[in-house]
């Protein structure tokens, strides 16, 4: 390498920001534009990707969190992502500006609740749970708000499909994580569960990684969702 080739090379690295000296604060500004600018959440590998090598992102998030903690927005963490949202005692204002959904059926919220408890969990169990055969219908139309996901194969015999939830689903119900799912005196104070419930009745925590297969299940390879009863086409 000739001498002007490491005069540039060692030009490139001085202007290149390191981890120990760039300000916290600038490392925040950083972070700030770069999810202010995305549609949808960030996700931290994403943006370690585009910060200095070895900078503690964990201490730059926590300080952007508490800057915008009395603000209009608030900085919120959606799975392993990171996005802006406004702040919950704020949404009254934004009532007119929502677009109007297609409501779940009950039997679609039924389905959704056991796959978010459950996951991963395959459409057998599923109707084990329920107790009534689920229609292909109510997991296409879970699948199609995008709350719902073809997780892996189940390693028992036939490998059946497992469902699971979605950044999405964190996303729009507002939940960091999945084990931040409401427990049962917390459904019970909002009215979701009977005042009399069943002796030994419990909740179950969600202890998976929506993100990561367990040992139980295996990676998907080529599907075809039809084959499954699912999507299947519509017609006019």
């Amino acid at each position: 390498m000739s001498e002007a080739e490491l005069a540039m090379d060692e030009y490139e690295e001085d202007m290149q920001p390191s981890a120990s000296s760039m300000p916290l604060a600038d490392a925040a500004r950083m972070v700030e534009a770069i999810i202010f600018a995305s549609s949808e959440p960030v996700s931290e590998r994403a943006l370690i990707e585009r910060l200095p090598v070895n900078f503690d992102l964990g201490a730059v998030l926590h300080h952007l969190q508490k800057v915008y903690e009395g603000r209009g927005v608030h900085l919120v963490r959606v799975g392993a992502a990171w996005a802006f949202r406004t702040a919950p005692d704020l949404a009254f204002l934004l009532n007119r500006e929502t677009v109007q959904q297609r409501k779940l059926s009950r039997a679609a919220m039924e389905v959704l609740a056991i796959i978010a408890y459950h996951q991963p969990v395959t459409r057998a169990e599923l109707e084990d749970i329920r107790g009534v055969e689920t229609s292909k219908g109510t997991l296409d139309v879970l699948m199609e708000t995008g709350w719902v996901k073809l997780r892996g194969r189940r390693r028992t015999p036939g490998r059946p499909v497992t469902y699971g939830t979605t950044d999405a689903f964190l996303d729009h119900f507002g939940l960091p994580e999945i084990r931040d799912l409401p427990g049962l005196e917390e459904l019970r104070g909002a009215g979701l569960l009977s005042a009399r419930i069943p002796s030994g009745f419990a909740v179950p925590i969600p202890s998976v990684d929506p993100d990561e297969l367990t040992d139980e299940e295996e990676p998907l390879e080529d599907i075809n969702l039809e084959d499954l009863g699912l999507l299947a086409p519509r017609g006019d």
